[in-house]
């Protein structure tokens, strides 16, 4: 068995003296494990960091087992990516959530929009708003996404404000009010009718809400919790954001 793959490194651990398990997200294979032989040389260790890049080649006896990766770089962005907490944590809490999908199922649309988020670590603003989204297309590829686009009460596609947390549908400010403290605030970025750039607040709500459904189908039936990582992540976006947003009134002043 063998295949060439585009690959972009989630992690690696030790196997043995000198080699690597090396963990990729592949474009045409999935999230897919392979040994990396001499994978702790100093000419592989620069290029199996989180973030980069690479030209894979699988080679296994039979397709269940573990097989051999041989790897060539094609960017090596992680040297960037350790600039900034935001892109730090956000590449570890991207493979987190990566690794609930099942192993070796595709899952192309995840690769590209990957690989676009981790050109954007190092702005605040734009790494959250593209972290949420592809927090809400895991979701939908486990079998849990949310319908955000139209009330599922009323229908209307205007004035949506809130999902409800029993159906994760998008409800309109008429029919959500009277339970308003029930609901869960759907960040104006999001809605369909008036979609723009993510402010701090916005993006806060954004958080919580992708978190809540993660946290209620996807971990706790697992009995696992949110990475750590994502943690640091949304702390460090928000904080950068509140910094800037502070210093505009200042700016505009001068």
């Amino acid at each position: 068995m063998q295949w060439d793959d585009e690959a972009i490194v989630l992690g690696v651990r030790r196997h043995g003296e000198t080699s690597v398990i090396a963990e990729m997200m592949t474009r045409d294979h999935g999230r897919h494990l392979g040994l990396v032989r001499s994978g702790r040389s100093r000419a592989m260790q620069p290029v199996l960091q989180p973030g980069n890049s690479v030209e894979v080649t699988w080679r296994a006896r039979l397709d269940e087992h573990l097989g051999d990766f041989r790897i060539e770089p094609l960017q090596l962005r992680a040297g960037r990516l350790m600039e900034t907490a935001t892109a730090v944590y956000g590449i570890q809490a991207m493979a987190a959530l990566l690794r609930f999908l099942p192993e070796r199922d595709p899952h192309p649309h995840l690769f590209n929009a990957l690989g676009i988020i981790l050109e954007h670590l190092d702005e605040p603003a734009d790494a959250g708003e593209l972290f949420v989204r592809f927090e809400l297309a895991v979701l939908n590829d486990l079998g849990f996404g949310l319908d955000l686009e139209e009330c599922v009460a009323t229908g209307s596609r205007e004035d949506l404000v809130y999902v409800s947390p029993k159906s994760g549908r998008a409800v309109c400010r008429a029919a959500g009010e009277p339970w308003a403290d029930k609901m869960l605030a759907l960040p104006s970025f999001l809605a369909v009718e008036r979609r723009h750039a993510a402010d701090c607040d916005a993006l806060s709500q954004a958080f919580r809400l992708t978190a809540f459904f993660l946290n209620r189908h996807v971990c706790e039936p697992r009995g696992l919790e949110l990475a750590s990582a994502r943690d640091g992540f949304v702390q460090a976006v928000l904080k950068a954001l509140a910094v800037a947003e502070a210093s505009r009134p200042q700016e505009l002043a001068q």
